[in-house]
This record gives C-alpha cells, structure tokens and sequence, in this order.
C-alpha cells in the first residue's frame, strides 16, 4: 500500500480500494443470470463487465471494460476523465461493433452506470440480457476481479504516471497487445485470448 500511495496510483480492484460503486436508490437491479458461474459454452455468450480509476499527477483516469468469459478476451474498453454513464457505454457499443453477438448476457455490479435507464434501454434495444450481481461482493464478479488484479501487477504499479495521456496509451496496448495478444492463460490452457479463439474456430471447423 505505501508503494502505491509513493507511486502516485489508487488500487485497481474497486471493492477493495476505492468506491466507485454507487447504486441508485431509485434504480431497479437485474436479476443475477451468473450466479458466480463464469463458464461459457462458446464465445459471446457472457460478456463481464466493471469500471476502475487510476490517479495520474493531471488527475484521474477511468477506465470500462467488457471481457468475454469464455476466451478472457477484452472485446470492449473505454476511458474517460468522468464516471458518467456514457463511460460504460461506449465499453459496450465497441464489444457490439467487434463482436455482433446473437445472444449474449452483461453481468456487472450494480453500479448507478449499469442500473441507469440509458444503459438498460441501449441494452433492451441490442437484444442484451444484463445481469448483475449483489453490492460489494468481489466474487460475484470474478473473472473481472482477477482481471484488474493483474493489470494492477502488470502494468499500474510499475511506474508512476504523469499525464492522461500517457497512462491512457499504456492501458492501450496492455489491453489490445499485451492482454489479448501476448499473454497466456491458465484457464484457456496457456494460450492467449486470441489464440484461443483462433484455435477453437479451427476445431469447430475441422
């Protein structure tokens, strides 16, 4: 912790460190579809989505993203100076545009971006169940827990961050090289989320 706090850098994991959860006491939950079962027959099929903040000396930074359970692929980020809705929602227009899914569930927390009505009516429209688990509990969401916690290892705690800018190209390449491309997974047999996916196609196809 005093590390971090030398390094200018707020813990990645929300539940542990910082409380960027805020439930709306007028917003209405979504049932719970996961029930912390992140398996997934195939792609598309459970996205897991959550949103975190890093301090740089300029100010923070927030950070959403959309992971898909079954290859621990990210198929959705965005970054932003704010914790508005839209954050939350250009993660979930660019996993849409990547992906086109036919039938997927968005489980998240129950964050006021999630539960909002502009949220769950973008939802509605595209045809995606949300789903969400209860307040504070880190394994309702583990996949993305664990997620941040690497990224925190990784990448966050290795230096300290001047600029927006500069830790927002970081974030780039960490999700889209580094995180898909590069690193291997445990639970995908030691390959990447890409060639997971490239491998599983190739199998389906055969």
């Amino acid at each position: 912790a005093r590390l971090m706090q030398a390094a200018g850098l707020q813990g990645v994991s929300r539940r542990k460190f910082a409380r960027t959860t805020r439930r709306s006491p007028s917003a209405r939950p979504a049932p719970d579809l996961v029930d912390r079962d992140f398996t997934a027959p195939g792609p598309d099929r459970l996205w897991v989505a959550d949103i975190t903040y890093v301090s740089t000396w300029a100010g923070f930074l927030y950070l959403a993203v959309v992971l898909d359970a079954w290859s621990r692929r990210i198929v959705g980020w965005a970054m932003a100076t704010h914790l508005r809705t839209q954050l939350v929602l250009d993660a979930l227009e660019m996993a849409l545009q990547q992906r086109r899914p036919a039938d997927v569930i968005h489980h998240s927390d129950q964050g006021s971006q999630y539960t909002s009505l502009a949220f769950t009516r973008r939802c509605a429209a595209l045809g995606v169940e949300v789903s969400m688990g209860s307040v504070g509990d880190c394994y309702d969401n583990a996949v993305i827990e664990s997620f941040w916690s690497r990224m925190q290892v990784e990448l966050l705690d290795t230096r300290r961050w001047k600029t927006r800018v500069e830790l927002a190209n970081a974030i780039f390449e960490y999700l889209e090289i580094w995180h898909n491309r590069q690193r291997r997974h445990s639970a995908l047999g030691m390959m990447t989320p890409v060639e997971f996916e490239a491998r599983q196609q190739e199998t389906t196809a055969a």
